[in-house]
């Protein structure tokens, strides 16, 4: 069985963080200097959990729904020319911000800044939009933690107190801040809040749609690995907010509605049993200053 749980970890390893995660692991993981955070603290915990498999497709199906960030997604992100090129420089990104020295998070902050100068463009209704624009920066922030969140909430191998969700939301705001998020809010409740506030922007416009269709129905994986997807597809509708889910209409909402839950923590712990025979250094490595 170890030999089984190992490739089937390397195999989702590389898929999520590209053919060269273990050496670029070497990297994040076990270079050695001052880090933001450490193994005990919240942003730690959640982004180490194999309930991200379920939190990031909640976090595209929810980001989808405001026009200028959609656009800027299907006119510049090669989500469906290159689907798991942009899901490994996510989890890149991710990971940096997370785990790595903070000379090293703010290097790839920064470059992840020079890529948002240059793409701007226009929404399906003419609207003019940028990726570095403060107000759709937030809207991304917002979206995706709160999706991670509630993800470890529904689907972790642990549960986040009150006051450790507040931590969450506060620390994931600090690579926020420096990617040109003006304000992040810093507790839950100002989470929520801040994503009340964008849904008179929001909208289901044809690009969402389609991003839906490809996330949902058509995903870039052969068939032998689709039964296994369907349940973090599930799992993710399921923990969408309800107005949410209402306006994507999406595909076996019933489905999600009704077994959702149970079948993302199943979807969850078989990623967190193969990924467990992967050793990365996560919990080894230096502690933070």
């Amino acid at each position: 069985m170890g030999k089984v749980q190992q490739t089937f970890g390397e195999t989702l390893r590389s898929k999520v963080a590209g053919p060269d995660a273990a050496e670029r692991g070497q990297t994040i993981w076990g270079k050695p200097g001052e880090r933001w955070f450490t193994p005990d603290d919240p942003i730690w915990r959640v982004h180490e959990d194999a309930s991200m498999f379920v939190g990031g497709i909640t976090a595209l199906l929810l980001q989808s729904l405001h026009p200028a960030a959609m656009a800027g997604v299907a006119g510049h992100s090669g989500y469906r020319s290159d689907p798991w090129g942009r899901l490994a420089r996510t989890a890149d990104y991710i990971a940096y911000t997370t785990y790595a020295t903070f000379e090293d998070a703010e290097a790839v902050i920064a470059k992840v800044r020079g890529v948002h100068d240059r793409v701007q463009g226009k929404d399906h209704a003419g609207r003019p939009y940028r990726a570095s624009d403060p107000h759709l920066l937030t809207w991304v922030h917002v979206a995706e933690i709160d999706s991670f969140l509630t993800a470890y909430q529904a689907y972790g191998a642990g549960r986040l107190t009150p006051a450790e969700a507040d931590t969450y939301v506060a620390q994931a705001g600090r690579a926020a801040s420096l990617l040109g998020v003006p304000e992040p809010p810093t507790t839950l409740a100002d989470l929520r809040a801040t994503i009340d506030a964008y849904r008179p922007e929001l909208e289901v416009t044809e690009p969402a749609r389609d991003a839906a269709r490809f996330l949902i129905v058509e995903p870039p994986l052969p068939l032998v690995a689709r039964p296994g997807y369907a349940t973090l597809v599930a799992g993710a509708i399921a923990i969408l907010p309800d107005w949410a889910r209402t306006m994507l209409d999406v595909p076996f909402d019933r489905v999600a509605t009704i077994a959702g839950r149970p079948l993302g923590r199943f979807g969850a712990a078989a990623v967190r049993w193969g990924l467990a025979g992967v050793q990365d250094g996560r919990r080894s490595a230096p502690p933070a200053g």
